[in-house]
């Protein structure tokens, strides 16, 4: 069976906090931060950088352009990694600096994306803790959402989504969250309790771990994706032995891996013909206007569209749409910061990327010879 199956894949999709707040229902605003005490302020520092926020905004607002790109480039499945608890909790867990919700009647604003796959292997869903995973997981179940990489017990929150995608066919998604992403260890779901997909040393045995249950969920034909939650916030280089992990998980049959925690892009790596994406950066979030860490330019985004050859699982092709966050809004890149995204990946990357007459990012040699 030939034909081509596109995948369309983001780094943290954070609708919580600030964002929240200029949705049509927002929760809370109340915070716990060391600086900051109220979800509001994240919207003024934005504004102003940026301008007013016509708050409260249409639900597709946060996404902007990005919807538009979608829509032509018509992937055959969506998936994201959701950063927020959905939920009305005021029980924030303790011993965390930083806490993401957005209230249940928002979730318009992610629904309006259609994802496919929502990832919640991450450091933030559990962040008011498991009475509000629980509520996070059944506000995106009754929005006829699947989810991927958290739940009531280990079982759930390791068994993969499947996303059809033709005849005997589908999309398989795996999910882990790990300790150097800031998922706490007690946050792993075990035989009787609930909570995430857990990796912690991303180990040999962790691989292995992880290897054995793609093994045992998958079937021929299925296009298997890993997304993992790993590594720190800031900088371009990857741990050793997040690069072991990837190429154990590669060399175990996974054709791609979706990682993020980063929040600005980190590299591309074709190894084996399959696809490691080491850090998609922040998609959606409500850091404009934070200060310190500038010259990663962390308000430029990247949705990235993968071609997979159908017959094979194989990835083909990579592309990848340059945005902006204004006004917690994704807007188009101009072409002095597409430039410098192209340049950027290309130097820190395993692949050499090169920027199209459209816009887009592409890996140059295609993958048959992308390595370097």
């Amino acid at each position: 069976m030939g034909g081509v199956v596109t995948l369309f894949l983001c780094g943290d999709v954070m609708l919580g906090r600030g964002v929240d707040q200029i949705l049509p229902h927002p929760g809370s605003p109340v915070l716990r931060e060391g600086y900051v005490t109220d979800a509001r302020s994240y919207v003024e520092l934005a504004e102003a950088v940026s301008g007013p926020i016509p708050a409260p905004v249409h639900p597709a607002w946060p996404w902007g352009e990005a919807l538009p790109l979608l829509e032509e480039a018509a992937p055959d499945a969506r998936i994201v990694n959701l950063e927020t608890a959905v939920t009305r909790s005021d029980a924030f867990v303790p011993g965390k600096a930083v806490h993401y919700r957005m209230h249940p009647a928002n979730l318009p604003a992610l629904t309006v994306a259609r994802p496919d796959v929502c990832v919640l292997a991450n450091n933030h869903v559990l962040d008011f803790g498991r009475p509000g995973l629980e509520e996070t997981l059944d506000s995106l179940a009754g929005a006829g959402l699947r989810t991927v990489g958290a739940g009531r017990d280990a079982d759930e929150a390791h068994a993969p989504a499947a996303v059809p995608v033709g005849p005997g066919r589908r999309i398989l998604v795996f999910a882990l969250g790990t300790l150097s992403s800031g998922v706490p260890p007690d946050w792993a779901a075990t035989t009787d309790r609930s909570g995430v997909a857990y990796a912690r040393e991303l180990s040999a045995a962790d691989a292995e771990a992880a290897v054995q249950r793609v093994r045992r969920d998958t079937r021929p034909g299925d296009i298997v994706v890993v997304s993992v939650h790993w590594g720190s916030n800031w900088g371009y280089l990857v741990p050793r032995d997040q690069t072991r992990f990837a190429h154990a998980l590669v060399d175990g049959g996974v054709d791609i891996v979706h990682g993020h925690s980063s929040h600005h892009p980190r590299s591309v790596e074709v190894y084996r013909g399959r696809l490691i994406l080491h850090g998609c950066g922040d998609f959606i979030d409500d850091y404009e206007g934070i200060t310190g860490y500038e010259e990663y330019r962390d308000d430029l985004r990247l949705g990235y569209l993968v071609s997979v050859a159908a017959d094979t699982g194989r990835p083909t092709g990579l592309r990848m749409f340059p945005l902006q966050a204004r006004r917690m809004r994704l807007e188009p890149a101009e072409d002095r910061d597409r430039a410098w995204l192209c340049s950027t990946l290309d130097r820190i990357s395993h692949v050499h990327i090169v920027l199209e007459a459209d816009g887009t990012l592409c890996v140059a040699e295609g993958f048959a010879g992308a390595g370097r």
